[in-house]
């Protein structure tokens, strides 16, 4: 027999995680091997219970959906998220997809083909609802003009860290994170960090702290 695909459950509604329990369970591939009610418990019980799978409401107490995904996909790259919600908005879709889900389902869809969504993140595949708006690009339209790790030092400077600060952060010296910032407002034709900020947050080019 193949092993079952492990899922942990996580949604603040008892009766919403007891239905998606019972579609789960109907499955012979499919073995939910937890429940969580909140972000907080969720990050606990990934690392203790280590599901191929999470299936987790965006919205949750204690901590968002959000916030939950990037803590356990920091802890275990590995995991697969299937992200539920109730917007069809294209900001939550890519602010989803940008905190590393590979999927993201939404929960007032009548056919919700959520086995069917489980398996196909369990292999690796990106699963989008068809209703969402999908992201003309995981991240904003201008963010083939910056390296990965111009990425990196943009988003720090959104979370507010001066240069030194960002330095430190990544290992490198002030200067070069000082080249970096220069080289970054040049690519996107921007002359001030207020601007900056704005038009990254606008565009997608990082997750909101």
């Amino acid at each position: 027999m193949p092993e079952k695909i492990s899922v942990l459950l996580v949604d603040d509604h008892n009766l919403v995680r007891r239905g998606f329990r019972r579609i789960l369970e109907d499955e012979a591939d499919i073995a939910v091997i937890g429940e969580a009610d909140n972000g907080a418990d969720a990050v606990a019980l990934s690392k203790k219970l280590k599901p191929q799978v999470i299936v987790m409401d965006c919205a949750l107490p204690q901590m968002n959906g959000l916030s939950a995904a990037r803590q356990i996909l920091h802890d275990d790259p590995s995991i697969a998220i299937l992200m539920l919600s109730m917007h069809s908005e294209e900001t939550w879709v890519r602010q989803a997809l940008d905190a590393g889900a590979h999927g993201y389902l939404l929960k007032s869809a009548m056919d919700l083909e959520l086995a069917a969504a489980v398996r196909k993140v369990a292999s690796g595949e990106i699963v989008l609802d068809p209703a969402v708006s999908k992201p003309a690009a995981l991240k904003g339209e201008h963010n083939a003009a910056l390296t990965p790790r111009e990425l990196e030092v943009l988003q720090l400077i959104v979370e507010g860290k001066s240069n030194k600060e960002i330095a430190d952060h990544l290992g490198l010296s002030a200067n070069t994170v000082a080249v970096h910032r220069a080289n970054i407002m040049d690519a996107l034709g921007i002359h001030k960090t207020a601007e900056l900020v704005v038009y990254a947050i606008r565009n997608g080019l990082v997750n909101i702290p």
